[in-house]
């Protein structure tokens, strides 16, 4: 895997997400999450390890979607972890993220709720 800029404050990884993700990278989308990550995507579904989330950033990106950089809420930090979420610019509830410092100081993403869907009533 090539060398990517490393995140080196949690909010970091939303920006690098939208760089890579327009430039349809799925390698350095993968990149951005630990070896062992969950992500809660596609809606419903679970996506686990970095690998499959490669696999999944691949055929989502060979549609070329543009991603639009959103504006982070405030980050949580507890020592090593950190919570850091988006509000979606269509104002469809929010994204959210559980990231961990890694030991050579930057972060990756350990949990990613990029999609939230209203509970059916």
């Amino acid at each position: 895997m090539p060398e990517y800029e490393k995140a080196l404050r949690p909010e970091d990884i939303t920006r690098l997400f939208v760089e890579r993700s327009n430039a349809g990278d799925a390698d350095g989308v993968a990149a951005l999450y630990e070896a062992d990550a969950v992500m809660a995507y596609p809606p419903g579904e679970l996506t686990v390890g970095r690998e499959a989330i490669r696999a999944l950033w691949e055929k989502v990106l060979a549609n070329r979607p543009r991603f639009e950089p959103e504006q982070p809420l405030p980050t949580l930090i507890n020592g090593d972890i950190a919570l850091t979420s988006t509000p979606p610019k269509d104002g469809t509830g929010a994204r959210a993220q559980v990231v961990r410092r890694q030991p050579d100081g930057s972060w990756l993403r350990l949990l990613d709720q990029p999609e939230f869907v209203p509970p059916a009533l």
